[in-house]
């Protein structure tokens, strides 16, 4: 107990009360129930509400703005600067808020790679928050408990807020604010879990492209024969249902690295969207929604049954369980260097083909492009699916400017010859609200057929305006929504909308064409005549 003590008075917490260090599952279960900080579903898997931030708060993330790390970080909307005097005033709030109770602490590996890792901890009055981290990261053994010593270390001081935002010159009275040199990040003001998850994130996506290796928000599994296959997508795309495949190991379902051995994961679980949650199409997630694994923001009847279709709360339902509830899953959560990258995107217009195939100079253009659609509830304000780039497929995890992401992943994809291809999960046969989202078993089928090769052997034409090479035929896939025009009942509306996505496109890549930039790839992308 007493080095216990002595590390609350390293992190500046005054009066603790007791203080649950690294808590088993079974003794953070015991403290949720006690707490009454949720509900014990008949899946056997604790659930939680997040109040009213069912996502993330991007318009409340800052970074102090100082030397040396103001050099490297890319200053603007995404990464807004604070002072080191005002983080000091929010860190000292956040520390009275923990202070005079009981404090949970979580220590955790972020990299499975011992060469890329960094260890963290997290400090927090509320045990599901510790429960969540314990999912999300990688588990020390207890003999690395005894010696662990934090390179970063976050305050999740939910309960309070900055009510002196204005004066401040803030966004709201939530604040999520990343000091690099002083390696801490404290939060205020939000309850959602996935502040932890991707604050973390983006600092590994500030330490690792320095160090010359790749972040990546992607997925990533491996086959029987070695080869790996990365999917990249934002939240929604699909990244961890079609990289959760019962042929092929999971690596991880959200962040990786990529260093000159192969690719690892950053996180010791997985983050599933549960909504419409199918055990027959979906059944490894499914299945590992148990005991120890988290629910948030579900709805559920009195008996404690939850109804995954059920939106009332949010889109953005979600469950944080082990990776070890996915059976097949690779132990070591590192494999070799990728063969297969798919670029996952969910196109709200119904003008993207299902699959199609990317030259170098193509994949570069998606890359930086990130186009997608958020779909309702993964971020704050989002009500309804919007057409959005994020450049890297997860700009707002980007503290350093994009192309930086770009140079790495070009010269890997060089180096190790690896096919690259997009994959659009999103609607066909119409824009959102009239055609329909593609189904799982016909992505599945397209993913299938990248990864078995079998894509290679195919015919191909190619996507007006886009210039996308679209296979003509492939195992398990009606032909006709191969090709997307195929599938508008109204052909002139649909070239309509193509053109207009088209401007889309190029507009938003106008940003990567400067008189001396490295990454004109704008030959690669769509072209209006």
């Amino acid at each position: 107990m007493s080095s216990n003590v002595n590390k609350i008075k390293e992190l500046g917490i005054e009066n603790a009360g007791k203080i649950f260090y690294n808590l088993s599952y079974q003794e953070l279960f015991e403290h949720e129930v006690k707490n009454n900080e949720g509900a014990v579903t008949t899946l056997g898997a604790f659930t939680v509400d997040t109040g009213i931030f069912t996502g993330r708060s991007p318009k409340d993330k800052y970074f102090v703005k100082q030397d040396p790390s103001s050099k490297y970080i890319a200053w603007g909307n995404i990464n807004k600067p604070i002072t080191k005097e005002l983080f000091n005033k929010l860190l000292s709030k956040a520390k009275k808020q923990l202070s005079n109770k009981d404090i949970y602490i979580q220590d955790a590996y972020c990299g499975a790679s011992p060469a890329s890792r960094r260890s963290v901890r997290f400090v927090t009055e509320v045990a599901w928050q510790a429960h969540f981290v314990k999912n999300m990261f990688i588990r020390p053994k207890e003999d690395e408990l005894k010696s662990f010593e934090p390179d970063f270390t976050v305050y999740n001081a939910c309960k309070c807020v900055n009510e002196d935002y204005k004066k401040d010159g803030l966004n709201s009275e939530v604040f999520v604010i990343f000091n690099v040199e002083d390696n801490i990040a404290v939060i205020g003001g939000t309850w959602y879990g996935g502040e932890m998850k991707k604050g973390i994130f983006s600092m590994m996506n500030y330490w690792l492209p320095l160090e010359g290796k790749l972040s990546m928000h992607c997925s990533a599994n491996v086959g029987k024969d070695g080869d790996t296959a990365l999917f990249f997508g934002l939240s929604g795309t699909g990244k961890t249902t079609l990289s959760t495949d019962p042929s092929r190991k999971l690596i991880g379902d959200d962040e990786h690295g990529w260093d000159d051995d192969g690719v690892f994961n950053f996180e010791g679980g997985c983050y599933a969207k549960c909504i419409n949650l199918d055990p027959k199409s979906e059944p490894e997630i499914y299945e590992a929604i148990r005991k120890d694994a988290l629910l948030e923001n579900v709805a559920f009847n009195k008996e404690f049954k939850v109804d995954f279709a059920d939106a009332i709360k949010t889109e953005n339902t979600r469950v944080s369980y082990p990776i070890e509830h996915i059976a097949n899953h690779e132990p070591s959560l590192m494999a070799g260097h990728p063969k297969n990258i798919i670029f996952l995107t969910a196109d709200a217009f119904g003008i993207l083909p299902p699959v199609s195939r990317l030259s170098k100079e193509q994949a570069m253009y998606y890359f930086l492009s990130g186009y997608t659609a958020k779909v309702a509830g993964t971020e704050r304000g989002i009500t309804e699916p919007v057409a959005t780039f994020s450049a890297c497929f997860g700009e707002a995890f980007l503290p350093l400017h994009p192309t930086e992401y770009a140079k790495l992943l070009g010269k890997k994809i060089d180096k190790h010859g690896v096919h690259v291809f997009l994959v659009n999960t999103g609607w066909s046969g119409g824009v959102y609200g009239v055609g329909k989202r593609m189904s799982i078993k016909a992505t599945r089928a397209c993913i299938n057929a990248i990864l078995n090769g079998s894509i290679n052997d195919s015919e191909y034409e190619t996507l007006d305006i886009f210039n996308l090479q679209i296979p003509k035929s492939l195992e398990g896939v009606e032909s006709a929504i191969l090709n997307p025009r195929n599938m508008w009942s109204d052909k002139t509306q649909y070239d309509e909308i193509r053109v207009k996505l088209a401007e889309m496109f190029i507009k938003n890549f106008k940003k990567y064409q400067t008189e001396n930039s490295e990454f004109d790839y704008s030959k690669a992308g769509p072209k209006l005549v």
